[in-house]
């Protein structure tokens, strides 16, 4: 079999973080050689602790931001790639991984390959250009001490990445009753009536999640807009201090439908499915006591959407204060229109500020030995072969371990042979049941 190598980054998320940062901000320079702070204010921290895969500095025409002038690189093979990171147990974490391919490799073929959070596949990564760089969110509960992102699985070119994100979640942000069964992996999050294409992030966002502005074209992106559509803004300041906490810039924009409704359609990566979708509103607009701003949501297919009746300002319990509907279990198809209409007793049309649109995605738990075999390899912190990362059989095994394809799979062989060791079997070998070849 193959060697895996494992890019072991045992760091704790508070030693990385600036001052001014939240506390468990992490954030990989991947392919970097040093320290550095951006222009948002983040620390950057170089992965030159490993010396495995390969570096190489790329350029493109509209990137200058220091975290993109390199990428990690890996070979195209058999074999799986993580990093692993501490956390804090039962806390909530963003990780981001980022993509820029620029001018690196001579294939004639863009790579193609996945990316997984542990043991559960994550999502594939397409590189279709150059320029544009791929962006991969996902949200999960911490139930270990660390955590690997793993890449593998190339089915052209070769796995790259460019920066590697962790950020820290306070209290019940995003919580689900089903969080220890499955990961919410981003599709959509929209600043509507955004004054700029810039997206709103740290330090407007304290938890550094990215608000995609509604102004950007592209491809099956917001389009199919209702007509009357117009964007209003506020400088006064509004209360977002509860829910899911959208930063109060995102909400002191928005769309509202003056012919009476707001309508898009948009592709949602990763759909159809089940997901957590949630609408920020908040009445930001002056009008006349005897007005009124009411609307229902309309999906095609789905009329139970459209029973609630929306009163931001009545919801809210007053101006310039966050309102959050939504839905915690909601099956989206991947062409996503949707429409908010006002009602007959409504005097003006609705209001939309933003809106987040997360699909479920299964947690696999990985292979039954991987406790077994962390105790194992924990008692090895110099041997560069007990540092591989990762689940020990998924999504590919160790190169010293072989697996049976169980779904939850267990350790058939071991091969330890020319790893320098003395002494007698180690305990943890005694205990691996499925274990036929030592």
């Amino acid at each position: 079999m193959a060697w895996i190598f494992g890019l072991v980054f045992l760091l704790l998320c508070l030693s990385t973080a600036s001052k001014a940062q939240m506390p468990g901000f992490l954030s990989l320079d991947c392919g970097g050689t040093e320290k550095h702070t951006d222009s948002l204010g983040l620390l950057w921290t170089p992965d030159d602790q490993t010396t495995l895969g390969g570096t190489v500095a790329i350029s493109t025409p509209e990137e200058a931001r220091m975290q993109y002038r390199t990428v990690r690189y890996f070979p195209a093979d058999d074999n799986k790639y993580c990093y692993t990171l501490q956390v804090q147990n039962r806390t909530r974490y963003l990780v981001r991984a980022t993509f820029l391919y620029g001018n690196f490799g001579t294939s004639d073929a863009y790579p193609t390959f996945d990316i997984s959070l542990g043991a559960s596949y994550w999502s594939t990564i397409v590189i279709s250009d150059e320029n544009t760089i791929e962006v991969e969110e996902l949200i999960f509960l911490a139930t270990l001490p660390t955590v690997s992102v793993c890449l593998s699985n190339a089915t052209t070119g070769q796995p790259f990445i460019s920066t590697l994100e962790l950020r820290q979640f306070n209290g019940s942000l995003y919580f689900t009753t089903v969080e220890t069964q499955y990961f919410l992996s981003l599709s959509a999050r929209i600043n509507f009536g955004a004054e700029s294409n810039y997206s709103v992030r740290y330090p407007d966002d304290p938890f550094d999640r990215i608000w995609e502005s509604d102004s950007v074209r592209k491809a099956n992106y917001l389009v199919d807009v209702a007509p009357g559509t117009e964007k209003i803004s506020t400088t006064m300041p509004v209360d977002v201090s509860y829910g899911e906490r959208p930063p109060e810039k995102v909400m002191q924009t928005a769309v509202v439908g003056r012919n009476g409704s707001l309508g898009y359609r948009l592709d949602l990566d990763g759909f159809p499915g089940f997901g957590w979708a949630f609408s920020y509103f908040a009445e930001i607009e002056d009008f006349h006591s005897d007005e009124t701003r009411k609307f229902k949501l309309f999906i095609p297919g789905m009329p139970a959407i459209s029973k609630p009746t929306v009163d931001v300002q009545e919801n809210a319990q007053g101006r310039f204060r966050l309102y959050e509907p939504g839905y915690y279990n909601i099956s989206l198809p991947f062409v996503f229109s949707f429409e908010f209409k006002k009602t007959n007793d409504s005097s003006m049309g609705p209001i939309l500020n933003a809106l987040e649109i997360y699909k479920y995605l299964q947690i696999n738990f990985g292979s039954k030995d991987a406790s077994i075999m962390a105790s194992l390899v924990s008692q090895y912190v110099q041997a560069d072969w007990a540092h591989e990362g990762g689940d020990p059989c998924l999504p590919a095994s160790w190169s010293w371990v072989q697996c049976n394809s169980d779904p939850q799979p267990k350790i058939v062989s071991i091969n330890l042979s020319g790893k320098n060791l003395t002494g007698d079997i180690p305990l943890e070998l005694t205990k691996l049941t499925g274990l036929i070849d030592l």
